[in-house]
């Protein structure tokens, strides 16, 4: 009879892989980070231009808004994380998309992040997969995407 491989033995006896203590205590870091984000935006009130939401946390106009006319790149970053915790998806969209896309990334990023450190789980291999051009590529065109429609929806506006 041949001996079977370990790809095809029952789950029972395939070696369990966890993720080490320093990578659990890692993944408690980052959560903890991205946890106190969402909280952060969860405590602004979304400015109803759809930017400017930054401005009470003490920070000073966007300087780029200021000298062209036209926003940043991160303009509206702050209200749409706002918007998003404040379970407002219409508005987070409308106000950046990007920064929709990026509030909902941090809560999930959150959650696995918890799940590592808890349970020691190999769910970080996931997120570092996630960091290949491939993926990033993607990511940077619908940021380019989203600051152009932040532009054209500043500069419909006036």
């Amino acid at each position: 009879m041949a001996a079977t491989s370990q790809a095809s033995a029952p789950l029972a006896t395939r070696p369990v892989l966890r993720a080490s203590i320093g990578t659990r205590l890692l993944a408690a870091f980052l959560g903890l980070i991205a946890l106190s984000v969402l909280i952060l935006a969860a405590r602004l009130v979304p400015d109803p231009r759809g930017m400017g939401t930054h401005q009470q946390l003490d920070l000073p106009p966007c300087g780029w808004l200021l000298a062209t006319g036209y926003p940043c790149p991160t303009c509206g970053m702050t209200t749409a994380f706002s918007n998003a915790a404040h379970a407002r998806a219409r508005a987070s969209f409308e106000a950046q998309p990007f920064g929709a896309l990026f509030a909902i990334a941090t809560a999930i990023f959150f959650w696995g992040a918890m799940h590592v450190a808890v349970f020691a789980s190999n769910l970080g291999r996931v997120f570092e997969r996630l960091l290949a051009p491939r993926y990033l590529w993607p990511g940077l065109i619908l940021f380019l995407a989203a600051w152009g429609y932040k532009a054209w929806q500043v500069h419909s506006m006036r």
